[in-house]
């Protein structure tokens, strides 16, 4: 217990460190999205739930388990404005350290886009893309404790303008099976850029700390989930002032309760005899983003799944809605050695 009394207090300690970063102020923010639909499906953030997915262990390490030995997980999204993210996960144990390593890499194309200068004059074309390489491991202690690790690699490349930069997540996770309960905590993204899109100027990782909680029910085919993000800073809404007066936004009202729901992310699963799974997510700080400027969708904010989980392949499938718009995610779980899951 020592250890782990160590480890929260360094945790505590990067709470206090890393508090002035804020959303919107940030590079390398696709590190934020879901790797995998199952993710997409419970609202695109949860380090909590209680699942046999090794691509979940990307988002929070400690949920790497010595059950994801040789497992793959692989994940196409076809997201809004014909953006494409590609994404692969897999494991392994290792028996004499008792440690559990896992790789991983989320990729995003934007496709071809027009380059231009500020006055119109069409320069070309160029292709934008993003991605993030990570190195992940986990190990127990004791009976329901589990600690860790993530070093991560993250490039962009726009044109002209290129960036690099290291960092690395802390994750910790307490799992009671007896009671079908599950608890996550991790600090993500304390790190540094490598090299600047402009020289000399040096801008912030989106540092962000999640705490989250997952309960299956006894005698109910149901599990539900609460997470929340970025608890390092109360007021988490992003407030253009200029922009609200130019537009006449109204919406972004940020008063004690919209401050304190916008960090909350919540789900919940139905999982039918082991072998189908139904989920649906609602992510508070998406809906009131995109309900800005009189634009506001009724099902803004809510993630849908399904999944379909045979003994050698799992395949799920989520979307979510973007106002108008709407995502297409499809992740396939499987053993590349080839036994079952």
């Amino acid at each position: 217990m020592k250890q782990l009394q160590f480890l929260l207090f360094l945790l505590l300690c990067s709470m206090g460190l890393f508090a002035q970063t804020l959303g919107g102020n940030t590079v390398y923010n696709f590190v934020t999205q879901p790797n995998t639909a199952q993710l997409s499906a419970l609202g695109g953030v949860n380090i909590s739930n209680i699942s046999n997915d090794v691509g979940m262990a990307f988002q929070n390490p400690a949920l790497l388990r010595p059950a994801m030995q040789q497992q793959l997980n692989t994940a196409f999204n076809n997201f809004i404005a014909g953006i494409k993210n590609y994404s692969l996960t897999t494991a392994w144990y290792l028996n004499q350290s008792k440690t559990n390593v896992a790789i991983g890499i989320n990729y995003f194309d934007y496709g071809i886009l027009t380059q231009t200068d500020a006055a119109g004059n069409v320069f070309g074309t160029f292709k934008p893309v993003d991605y993030v390489a990570q190195l992940l491991f986990s190990h127990a202690y004791h009976n329901n404790w589990w600690v860790g690790g993530t070093f991560k690699f993250m490039n962009s490349h726009y044109a002209q303008y290129k960036s690099s930069g290291i960092a690395i997540d802390i994750g910790l996770n307490y799992y009671d099976s007896a009671r079908g309960f599950q608890a996550g905590l991790v600090v993500k993204n304390m790190g540094s850029q490598l090299k600047t899109y402009t020289h000399g100027i040096r801008e912030e990782l989106p540092f962000d700390v999640q705490m989250g909680f997952t309960k299956r029910l006894e005698k109910a085919p149901l599990q539900f989930s609460l997470t929340a993000h970025h608890l390092q800073t109360f007021n988490t809404l992003y407030n253009d002032t200029a922009f609200n007066a130019a537009y006449s936004n109204t919406s972004n009202n940020a008063n004690f309760i919209n401050q304190l729901v916008t960090h909350l992310v919540a789900s919940v699963q139905l999982l039918i005899d082991h072998k189908v799974e139904v989920t649906v997510g609602y992510n508070f700080l998406r809906r009131h983003d995109l309900n800005a400027y009189a634009t506001a969708n009724g099902l803004n904010g809510f993630t849908l799944g399904a999944g379909v989980l045979f003994k050698k392949i799992h395949i799920r499938y989520a979307t979510g809605f973007y106002q108008q718009n709407m995502f297409h995610q499809v992740s396939l779980n499987f053993n590349w050695k080839g036994d079952g899951l």
